[in-house]
């Protein structure tokens, strides 16, 4: 449903009256006042999001309808599309709604009714004694028992007429108790009964010698009572007997948005018997006017006058119901009190008059004489964020921290109350913070020893000042003593101690180790007075010391060796000390396993006699040796910077580089054949800490891959050529580059291809070899390439033309 003039915009009189345009959600607002509902594209062509959802709306409702609606031939009632217009009255009732329980739920008393996590029930206690002001109805179950000369139980149920019979044989006919209260019922059935049986009464015949009680039963009789007026649930309701007005009160659910809490109304025979007050149930517990009802009772919820919220720091922000003429005091009751951080003395009302908005500054002497009225919002402010006589003193005092200012005037009251200065207190310039009054932040410096002395006169402090004493340790550099070398906790800077002896630090350190040169123990001291004009002069003196196990120094002279801030001691390691380090042999030997390297120049070859010798499966021509190489951090950082370096400078060849590890195990290529056949030999390589040496047992397998038919293992035959393993594949590909092919052997050493004239030499097959026919390149020759190989071939032609006819004639 469009508007005149083509536009599908909504104007504001489609918002229900009473509701606020801005409490709308954004996707109805912006359909208001002339906007169109037409999808709005943006830059990219896509649709709004506010138009979006509005359609997406429009098409969710209408697919419904069309699905959960069966209509009729004839039916002219059927739904059908929901237009822009409903959509939005839609949604401005939903604000309105969520806003008006919204403001129901912060009104005071609203849990009592309405908190779904109370199970509340508010029902009478049936398990009490008989009240005595109790009015009794029909249905009723009295218990009426008389004892003492006689006794006899006359307990039954008024009848519905109101009466209780008590048989023909007493002569008493039918008794009206309909509508008296208990006692009263008591009296009346006494004076009945008291002319059948006298002795329920003192007479001229003697004392009183019979008596009657009456009581409720067991079975209590049920009312119906009506609730009226601005309730949430008005209606009729059948409660016990028992119950008083805040059952019903609960029963209805209390006032409705427009229902007072203060004027709760029960009127019986026409009129008004009381007027609850809920608040003092609320506030103080107490039950006043809460009677007990009686059939055909109503209880009225009458509209309340004057509602006012206050927020703030107070302990209840709610909206409260305020009675005519109340006060402010009275509202500051309501809401608990001002919390502890409140601004107590003046309060902020936001007043509605008969054309605009107005504040009012109320003071503490008002609070008891300013009356409240409706629509009031009252604001409770907090305190400031500062101390209005608060100093701070802090350094080389005894009770550093926060002062008073009324007790501590002056500086030297300050000083004096925070116990006195240390005896580290540089009282040659003490510095006190001064927060001016534009919140400016001075410095101000003073002479605390003139002022002690009385030389100076005293400082007057103010509110926030903080005094900084400085310490004497503050103003110089932290000295240390710096031991390195061989001590159990090397790398250690000790803080320098006045009479700090060599044997004190070492002792700090943990001691020295077993590697320590104990006798080239060195102390390196700074000089403080070199000539900056002489190039040879001194700028370090170094101390040497003998240092036993025990941490004595062993000449006299230096026992009382006083060390002097920033000193550093060197404790060397022993040039005779060597950690143990073994090498191992795995594989065709003896005994596997590791062997202690016993002297620098320790070989491969001696590594083997250590094992026993080689079995009668060892093959010796794959003997490996893996060695660990192990790299520092600044040796990773050049080498990687090394490969990238030449890596960016090459521009004709493609250089493909590895990650650089710190830890990794590299295999070299031995000759242990050789090694063993003359040891000591270039063959035999020292040895070294982590060595492995592997000796493989008998190989009698060959590996052929890459560019052949059929790449596969084969068996090793002696005397077979390179060629005829290849052939076992199936021969050479058309893409395998045949002068390239290499063989990698068991001991991890390379022979590639060699190139004689026109013919391939390829390399020789061992045991346990792998054979790699690499593949050609597919990029296709240029003019030039093919140009270049064509004079090759005519030039090696016509060498080997010229050196047969050479040949030819030296024969000749």
């Amino acid at each position: 449903m469009g508007l005149p003039g083509g536009t599908t915009g909504i104007p504001a009189s489609a918002i229900p009256k009473g509701v606020n345009p801005a409490n709308l959600p954004a996707n109805v607002r912006q359909q208001v006042n002339g906007k169109t509902s037409q999808p709005r594209t943006t830059t990219t062509g896509r649709t709004s999001p506010t138009s979006q959802t509005l359609k997406d709306r429009k098409q969710g409702v209408n697919a419904a309808n069309a699905t959960n609606q069966q209509v009729t031939p004839g039916d002219t009632t059927a739904p059908g599309p929901v237009s822009d217009e409903e959509v939005i009255r839609e949604g401005a009732e939903r604000a309105q709604r969520r806003e008006q329980q919204e403001k129901r739920q912060r009104t005071f008393g609203y849990s009592l009714f309405n908190d779904p996590a109370m199970e509340r029930t508010f029902e009478p206690n049936l398990n009490i004694a008989t009240p005595r002001n109790y009015v009794v109805g029909p249905g009723d179950q009295l218990n009426i028992q008389m004892y003492g000369y006689s006794e006899i139980d006359f307990s039954q149920t008024v009848s519905s007429d109101g009466n209780v019979y008590f048989g023909q044989s007493t002569g008493v006919g039918p008794v009206s108790v309909a509508g008296l209260t208990i006692e009263q019922a008591k009296a009346r059935i006494i004076g009945r009964l008291s002319k059948r049986f006298a002795g329920l009464r003192s007479s001229q015949y003697g004392p009183q010698n019979t008596f009657l009680e009456v009581s409720l039963g067991g079975t209590i009789r049920s009312i119906r009572v009506t609730v009226t007026g601005d309730a949430v649930r008005p209606g009729t309701y059948t409660l016990s007997s028992l119950a008083t007005v805040m059952n019903a009160v609960y029963q209805a659910g209390g006032p409705n948005d427009i229902g007072s809490y203060r004027r709760v109304q029960l009127i019986r025979n026409n009129k008004v018997a009381a007027t609850l007050d809920l608040y003092d149930y609320l506030l103080s517990g107490i039950q006043r006017n809460d009677l007990r009802l009686q059939d055909n009772d109503n209880i009225r919820f009458t509209t309340f006058l004057e509602k006012v919220e206050i927020t703030g720091t107070v302990k209840r922000a709610n909206i409260f119901e305020m009675l005519p003429g109340e006060t402010l005091d009275r509202l500051l009751f309501y809401a608990g009190g001002f919390a502890a951080q409140a601004y107590k003395n003046r309060l902020k009302v936001t007043r509605l008059t008969d054309r605009e908005v107005k504040v009012i500054d109320v003071t503490t002497p008002e609070f008891k004489t300013f009356e409240i009225q409706d629509g009031d919002l009252v604001t409770v402010s907090r305190l400031l964020e500062r101390f209005e006589n608060q100093i701070t003193i802090e350094g080389a005092v005894f009770r550093p921290g926060q002062y008073s200012l009324d007790k501590n005037r002056t500086l030297k009251e300050l000083i004096t109350n925070a116990e006195g200065l240390k005896g580290d207190a540089f009282t040659g310039r003490v510095t006190i913070v001064r927060t001016r009054e534009d919140l400016a932040i001075e410095n101000l410096s003073v002479n605390l020893a003139n002022i002690l002395a009385g030389n100076e006169p005293d400082v007057p402090l103010q509110r926030e000042d903080q005094v900084i004493v400085p310490s004497r340790f503050d103003q110089v550099e932290q000295a240390t003593i710096s031991v390195q070398g061989e001590v159990n906790m090397p790398d250690t800077d000790i803080p320098y101690i006045a009479n700090m002896t060599l044997n004190d630090v070492l002792l700090r350190t943990g001691g020295l180790k077993e590697s320590a040169a104990a006798s080239m123990v060195e102390v390196v001291r700074r000089k403080k007075d070199a000539d900056p004009r002489s190039p040879t002069a001194q700028i370090a003196e170094t101390f040497r010391f003998n240092v036993d196990r025990d941490l004595s120094i062993g000449a006299d002279a230096n026992k009382n060796f006083i060390l002097q801030p920033f000193d550093q001691i060197i404790v060397r390691r022993s040039p005779n000390y060597a950690i143990q380090t073994y090498a191992y042999v795995a594989g065709e030997v003896i005994l596997p396993g590791s062997y202690p390297i016993r002297s620098k120049d320790q070989k491969v070859s001696d590594l083997v006699a250590q094992a026993g010798g080689l079995t009668s499966q060892a093959y010796v021509e794959g003997a490996t040796l893996v060695r660990p190489v192990k790299l520092s951090a600044d040796e990773l950082k050049r080498k990687q910077k090394a490969i990238e370096e030449v890596a960016d400078n090459t521009t004709k060849t493609i250089v493909e580089t590895e990650v650089v590890t710190p830890n990794v195990a590299e295999a070299i290529g031995i000759n242990l054949k050789k090694i063993l056949a003359k040891p000591g030999s270039s063959e035999d390589i020292l040895l070294q800490e982590g060595d492995t040496l592997r000796i493989p047992k008998l190989l009698e397998t060959v590996r052929i891959q890459g560019e052949v038919q059929l790449p596969n293992t084969v068996k090793f035959r002696e005397g077979e050529t390179f060629q005829d393993y290849i052939s076992q594949t199936g021969g050479f590909t058309s893409k395998s580059q045949r002068r390239r092919a290499f063989i990698i052997y068991a001991n991890g050493s390379v022979d590639r291809t060699r190139k004689f004239m026109f013919f391939n030499v390829y390399p020789r097959v061992e045991p346990g070899s792998e054979i790699v026919i690499p593949k050609r390149a597919t990029t296709p020759l240029t003019a030039q390439q093919i140009l270049s190989s064509t004079v090759g071939i005519a030039g090696s032609l016509l060498t080997l033309v010229t050196t047969l006819i050479l040949l030819t004639r030296v024969s000749n």
